[in-house]
């Protein structure tokens, strides 16, 4: 079971900002900005090349609650992004977006 799994499961703690049945966002336990949380789907998708038209309504819910968590939040600047891959910085192989923002993020994206 993945660390995010575990997370859902309960039998890791977060900082929960969110939850619903399909999806929860919590407070990244190594903030890149201010404010950086993840969404993820409770569902088990390793990543955003596992995302298909089966499971694309799950993914616009996911995509929804971190445009509502932004919000709450009260960021209206905000960063929306999803490693795939090692190469790309993706660490935990469940799909997730993180929601960076709270201050003036740089231009680059690496």
């Amino acid at each position: 079971m993945c660390v995010f799994c575990k997370i859902i499961a309960g039998e890791i703690p977060s900082a929960k900002v969110y939850e619903d049945e399909l999806c929860l966002a919590f407070r990244d336990i190594n903030p890149q900005a201010k404010v950086h949380i993840l969404v993820i789907p409770k569902e088990h998708i390793p990543s955003f090349s596992s995302i298909t038209e089966k499971n694309a309504d799950l993914i616009a819910h996911v995509l929804t609650v971190a445009a509502t968590v932004a919000k709450q939040e009260g960021l209206a600047s905000y960063r929306i992004v999803s490693n795939c891959g090692p190469d790309a910085g993706q660490t935990v192989e469940h799909l997730h977006f993180h929601i960076l923002g709270g201050e003036k993020l740089s231009e680059r994206m690496v």
